[in-house]
């Protein structure tokens, strides 16, 4: 699962020079935070076939590992069938072999030329094991953000006692940041609780 790596301001330093540098930089990385929470909840298959479904696959590719849509081309010919046609048919194998250890509850088959992926219906059991993934998922992501609203926080309290900014300017700044919080973790939950009911209802 990727983190947030985009490096925080080093603490004692002034890298920032105002108080719209601090929360552009908050908010950008906040939006990175969701995003990634997106990519993450490709993996959460509903019983419906989605190439998105295949997103984290990586196959190994002459000692390198390369997402698979790079080695192969991705089709949904059927609502519960995904098809993978290799690039190269000699990389079948490693593709196959891939998908097959990804964690998906997929059981790839293949003729040679092109692998065929049906999509078998979701038992209860697994679609609580998967909405249960999706809520850790779904918290490591805030406490990501709380993490940043704090790097956010430590920024503005070294710009006021620099004396870049005063003390009214830190309190409407601070206020600023929660609220940009606020409104990103509510995205976040809004996206999870979406995610969780196609996980939970869908037929």
């Amino acid at each position: 699962m990727k983190q947030d790596t985009q490096p925080a301001a080093p603490a004692g330093n002034s890298l920032f020079k105002s108080v719209k540098e601090v929360e552009s930089n908050a908010r950008a990385r906040m939006e990175k935070v969701l995003a990634d929470l997106g990519g993450d909840m490709a993996q959460f298959r509903t019983g419906r076939a989605s190439i998105n479904l295949l997103d984290n696959i990586r196959v190994d590719y002459f000692g390198s590992p390369v997402p698979l849509n790079q080695v192969a081309q991705l089709h949904v010919p059927e609502p519960a069938l995904i098809t993978v046609q290799p690039w190269d048919t000699s990389n079948i194998r490693e593709i196959e072999k891939a998908i097959r250890q990804a964690d998906l509850g997929l059981n790839p088959s293949n003729d040679g030329k092109i692998i065929r992926c049906p999509i078998p219906p979701l038992t209860e059991e697994r679609r609580r094991d998967m909405a249960k993934k999706l809520s850790h998922f779904a918290e490591e992501r805030r406490v990501n953000l709380r993490n940043l609203r704090r790097d956010a926080n430590e920024q503005l309290k070294k710009l006021a006692k620099d004396k870049i900014i005063s003390a009214d300017d830190e309190r409407q700044a601070l206020d600023s940041i929660q609220k940009l919080t606020d409104a990103q973790i509510a995205k976040l939950d809004s996206v999870a609780r979406t995610k969780e009911k196609e996980i939970l209802e869908f037929k």
